[in-house]
């Protein structure tokens, strides 16, 4: 005779418990966080996140959940202060949708300029892996003054704000920071603005400003960083 059904069942439950299936919410929430870190693109001044399709449809091609990839798209005449805080926001809508705890960011130009801010003014150091500047004119460039509004006023070699950024140590925090220069992009001059202290920095062959985008070769040392397969 059974005195207490329920709780007969309650046992029976918690004895089949381990061969039931795993309900369908549990096991999305861990897919979606499983995989690589996701990528947020930061493009560069006069440009929006449809510049980085070449590299980000080979991120897809290589295993990337399209949901993974960011081609990030701000106002680039602002100042890269305001974007930074755009871009923190921004970062914080995707690890929200991806379940990730961090992403990887990878940059052009005058985006490796808002990144830095972020990374070492607004707390972005504990939510980055990996850092990526290709061709960014992260102390300065001279054909910033060939151009106007505060985005390009802070890009000039000497501005308040890169002298900011780049006071005390250039590459803050745990994540692993990598610079990509070309000695033939003539956007970025002198050519040495590029490299950090404290970064993985690179030379590349003989490519213009754009083509460090899209190129093959470095979009390999890129994902090779990015998976902590390249050696610094």
């Amino acid at each position: 005779m059974i005195r207490n059904p329920s709780r007969s069942v309650s046992t029976l439950l918690l004895a089949l418990m381990p061969l039931l299936p795993t309900p369908a919410f549990a096991a999305e929430g861990r897919q979606r966080a499983a995989g690589p870190d996701p990528v947020v693109f930061v493009h560069g001044w006069n440009s929006d996140g449809s510049t980085w399709q070449t590299m980000a449809d080979r991120f897809r091609a290589d295993g990337w959940p399209a949901g993974h990839i960011d081609q990030w798209t701000y106002n680039a005449n602002q100042s890269n202060a305001t974007t930074a805080e755009q871009l923190a926001g921004e970062i914080e809508r995707v690890l929200h949708a991806t379940g990730a705890t961090k992403v990887d960011v990878v940059t052009h130009s005058m985006g490796a300029l808002s990144s830095r801010h972020y990374l070492k003014n607004l707390g972005g150091t504990s939510k980055v892996d990996a850092w990526v500047s290709l061709a960014g004119p992260n102390h300065g460039t001279g054909t910033a003054r060939w151009c106007g509004g505060a985005a390009c006023v802070e890009m000039r070699p000497g501005s308040n704000f890169l002298n900011d950024l780049n006071s005390g140590d250039e590459t803050p925090g745990a994540p692993r920071y990598a610079t990509w220069g070309s000695p033939c992009d003539i956007v970025i001059n002198p050519a040495t603005s590029v490299a950090l202290d404290g970064a993985a920095n690179h030379t590349t062959t003989c490519l213009d400003h754009s083509g460090l985008r899209t190129d093959r070769t470095v979009y390999d040392q890129v994902k090779a960083h990015i998976l902590q397969e390249l050696p610094g």
